[in-house]
């Protein structure tokens, strides 16, 4: 094997997962010429993970640990040593006073007969939808108009903030379970559970430490050259000169950018008009992460819960306290649970900040997730301003636009907010991207995960 050659100095934005892995790659093939350079004050980007006042931990959002990649699997194994637990998902989908396993779509048995007759009938009657359709059409076409009426429109229209009529459905993969009538009505008929679907239905979760954990260790291991506190303010891509908020300037010969993409074209001292409008075309969701924790023993063996009603604030709850004993203060499961809840907003879809903290507990306590008599510990919120990278049928467009812009002059941006891709969003494919590019910089071979 021939050895790498130089790729020069590599400065790297961001110390989430995508940043992190291309760090920790380029180490290990013996190039130590990077720096990364993160905005807050600890590792992990998206993925990071808090302690609150009252020693409740607290993801960024609903994350699980699950993997399609050998690179990711080979991290975790090297920095978590076996420091994870394992779990079979339990989720379930709120639904008037029932509680439907998920995917809702596959497990109709639990609702009410005349509901599960509408949505079999129209599961029955739909034509099927090709990915070329927006959103809003392939949902109608694929599933009909119960299973769409009832959880699909509802349900998305939460989590995206978003016009689903102006979304692509090329994302769809293997994040929207696609029930054959037959297989559906099987479920109903035999009254069988079909729980199964998914590459989520076993994951694991740090021990203690949340999410963030894995990017601690792997940020602890890289040393001093991950450093804090450094936001970019301006960007000159003709000079290779990064200039952070606090007056410091570092030159490069490559940039790997992990930030999001607006922001990125945002800082370009210079570039093409086409470039902004390309950029500033795209679009996100922000999401108001609200943890509440409660004295209360742990008894829901539940993982993670669905909302598609319009009334409950959050779209998606996931019951934190199950994932590690580590998430509540001493690990005394026996005295505290807690709930990670998670509410979408965007400029589509504005949200009224003033009380969310209350109508989340107020949520909490009318499902049955919490007991009217627990005391709350602790109410912790957190405005996580990009959440999902929202693909609209004009992204793609956008995207090759920029990013062919930005590789012409050595700039890979890549990750969740960096590629833009919700589809490839995921901490393994953020991993997977970051070992790749660092592969590609040191003259190895293409990457196999980011496309144009």
């Amino acid at each position: 094997m021939a050895a790498p050659s130089d790729p020069g100095t590599i400065a790297i934005i961001g110390a989430g997962p995508c940043g992190l892995a291309c760090a920790r790659e380029l180490h290990r093939a013996g190039h130590d010429a990077w720096q990364v350079f993160e905005r807050d004050a600890f590792a992990g980007g998206h993925a990071g993970s808090v302690v609150d006042e009252a020693g409740f931990t607290w993801d960024l959002g609903g994350h699980v640990v699950f993997s399609h990649y050998g690179e990711f699997d080979r991290l975790l194994d090297e920095v978590m040593a076996g420091d994870l637990e394992e779990h079979e998902r339990a989720s379930y989908i709120h639904f008037g006073d029932a509680w439907v396993p998920y995917p809702f779509q596959n497990n109709l048995r639990y609702l009410p007969p005349e509901r599960a007759y509408e949505c079999l009938i129209g599961l029955v009657d739909a034509p099927g939808g090709s990915l070329d359709l927006d959103f809003a059409t392939w949902l109608e076409r694929t599933f009909g108009d119960g299973i769409t009426r009832h959880f699909m429109r509802p349900y998305n229209e939460k989590v995206w903030a978003s016009p689903l009529d102006e979304m692509s459905s090329a994302w769809i993969g293997e994040r929207v379970s696609v029930v054959d009538h037959r297989r559906a009505l099987r479920s109903v008929v035999l009254q069988e559970d079909d729980v199964g679907w998914g590459p989520n239905n076993m994951f694991k979760f740090p021990r203690s430490g949340g999410t963030g954990e894995v990017y601690r260790r792997v940020a602890a291991r890289l040393g001093e050259r991950v450093t804090y506190e450094r936001e970019l303010d301006e960007l000159d891509a003709e000079a290779r000169t990064l200039r952070f908020a606090d007056g410091a300037e570092q030159g490069y010969d490559a940039l790997v950018s992990t930030m999001p993409l607006d922001r990125l074209v945002g800082a370009l001292t210079q570039c093409p008009s086409e470039v902004r409008a390309a950029a500033a075309s795209l679009r996100h969701n922000g999401v108001w992460m609200v943890g509440v924790g409660y004295e209360r023993p742990l008894e829901d063996e539940r993982c993670w819960l669905y909302f598609p009603d319009a009334s409950i604030p959050f779209y998606r709850a996931t019951n934190f306290a199950k994932y590690a004993a580590a998430n509540v203060p001493d690990a005394d499961t026996a005295r505290y649970s807690s709930y990670l809840t998670e509410t979408a907003y965007s400029d589509h879809r504005p949200l009224a900040r003033s009380g969310l903290e209350e109508r989340v507990r107020r949520a909490l306590r009318e499902t049955g997730l919490a007991d009217p008599d627990a005391r709350v510990v602790s109410t912790h919120a957190i405005d996580i301003e990009y959440a999902y990278p929202v693909p609209t049928r004009s992204r793609d467009a956008a995207l090759a636009v920029v990013q062919r812009w930005l590789l012409e002059r050595r700039i890979y941006s890549r990750g969740r907010f960096g590629a833009w891709r919700y589809e490839a969003g995921n901490m393994d494919h953020a991993v997977k991207m970051g070992i790749d590019v660092a592969r590609l910089l040191l003259e190895g071979p293409p990457e196999e995960l980011w496309t144009l």
